[in-house]
């Protein structure tokens, strides 16, 4: 019954922390609202005219006793249910006390960060840069636009690290060498973006490593967050995610579709041991062997069908470049089924669907037998000088130069000898 009453008397006191509408009188003189809500004694102690500082040392004795009340109630009971109910409200309020709300701008732009007022409120977050809880409910908090980065309000005067984007904006490179480590030493003993003191050991912070960049950094700046590194898949076809620091992090992933990667430069080796490379150059080579006959054909360009492939537009441009992402959709075999679906499409439209792409096909001119070809089939070949396509077996016995170049070859002798 001693529950009973106290919850009784909290009810008709103070039921809940948030309702202002039970607050007669408005503080005047420096005095503070009674913030009473002492579920457990049940009895109002709060001077009228203390500071905002004892109630807070007041909600705080409050969540103390409320949940030692709760250790003390039968489990899973309504009572520890409804008191669990009013510990959470009193926590809201002493973090409403903490922290009040203020009229901040919807836009902050600070060292290249545009920072915009998030609106949800039921998002659980983590501050990059104090690393603590965002309790949207009662705590303005900001995103930047650009690289994602979350913070507080409060924090944001704090930060030192530049946009992520500005970065990927003027200089979109990958770091290609595994794991370039320089050593605590060269760093002064202190984390490579905040230059807070580090060490191996743990005092005063422990030395977090990050495999792409091969910097060590503090447990604020590296959360031991995984990634992919790009110099691993390149150089040993390794996809294993590995710890990386949280600005390495916001820039892999911004990074990670853009088309900077030249393998053939890079690692040309690596086509010899990873045959579904050679199978995707392949496909695309044919794709861009197909993109005329698609520039200059009514119904394709009514059709779109080139925007099959406008989530990755560099397939239509080159047949060299690739992004991170594509690298890891080939080790999954996604990149594969989808590209040759598109193929397909592709071919079947100039082959069969379309005469007027029909119309622009090859006859073998050493044999002069067999159906219509195209560049991208198979078992052609294509003459390097005039694009002339011929049966691959026809172009590699005829030793002969190439019908179509001697004829054009002829042209030019002959219009030279009218002039």
């Amino acid at each position: 019954m001693e529950y009973d009453e106290r919850l009784a008397r909290f009810r008709q006191g103070h039921a809940n922390p948030f309702d202002r509408s039970e607050v007669t009188d408005a503080p005047r003189n420096g005095e503070s609202v009674c913030v009473c809500v002492c579920v457990c004694a049940g009895v109002c102690t709060c001077a009228q005219g203390s500071f905002v500082a004892s109630d807070i040392e007041q909600l705080k004795q409050t969540i103390e006793e409320c949940k030692r009340l709760i250790l003390e109630l039968p489990e899973h009971s309504e009572r520890q249910k409804d008191t669990v109910v009013k510990l959470i409200h009193l926590r809201l309020k002493l973090q409403e006390l903490k922290d009040p709300e203020e009229d901040e701008p919807n836009l902050r732009v600070l060292l290249e960060h545009r920072f915009s007022k998030e609106k949800s409120k039921s998002v659980k977050q983590t501050c990059d840069k104090c690393s603590a809880i965002i309790w949207g409910l009662i705590q303005t908090w900001y995103t930047c636009t650009g690289c994602y980065y979350r913070c507080h309000s409060k924090c944001m005067n704090l930060i030192t690290k530049p946009c992520v984007r500005s970065k990927v904006s003027h200089q979109s490179e990958y770091e290609l060498n595994i794991c370039p480590e320089i050593g605590l030493d060269r760093q002064d003993y202190r984390c490579a973006e905040c230059r807070s003191p580090i060490s191996l050991r743990g005092v005063p912070s422990e030395a977090r490593q990050c495999d792409y960049t091969g910097q060590y950094y503090c447990g604020s700046c590296h959360w031991n967050d995984a990634a992919i590194v790009p110099a691993r898949v390149i150089h040993n076809w390794e996809f294993e995610p590995r710890k990386v620091c949280r600005s390495s992090l916001r820039y892999l992933a911004l990074m990670i579709s853009r088309p900077v990667l030249k393998l053939k430069e890079v690692n040309p080796l690596l086509f010899n041991f990873v045959e579904e490379l050679v199978e995707i150059r392949k496909l695309r080579q044919d794709i861009l062997l197909m993109k005329p006959y698609f520039l200059t054909c009514k119904e394709a360009m009514e059709a779109r069908l080139l925007l099959q492939l406008q989530d990755r537009q560099h397939f239509v441009e080159n047949d060299d470049m690739y992004s991170l992402q594509d690298l890891i959709d080939i080790s999954t075999g996604r990149l594969s089924c989808s590209l040759t679906e598109i193929h397909t499409v592709f071919a079947k439209h100039i082959k069969l669907d379309c005469e007027r792409c029909q119309a622009k096909g090859f006859v073998c001119e050493l044999c002069k037998e067999g159906d219509i070809l195209f560049p991208f089939d198979s078992h052609t070949s294509v003459c390097q000088e005039c694009s002339a396509v011929f049966h691959r077996d026809c172009y590699y016995d005829n030793s002969t130069t190439c019908p179509r170049c001697a004829r054009l070859t002829e042209r030019k002798t002959n219009d030279s000898e009218w002039e």
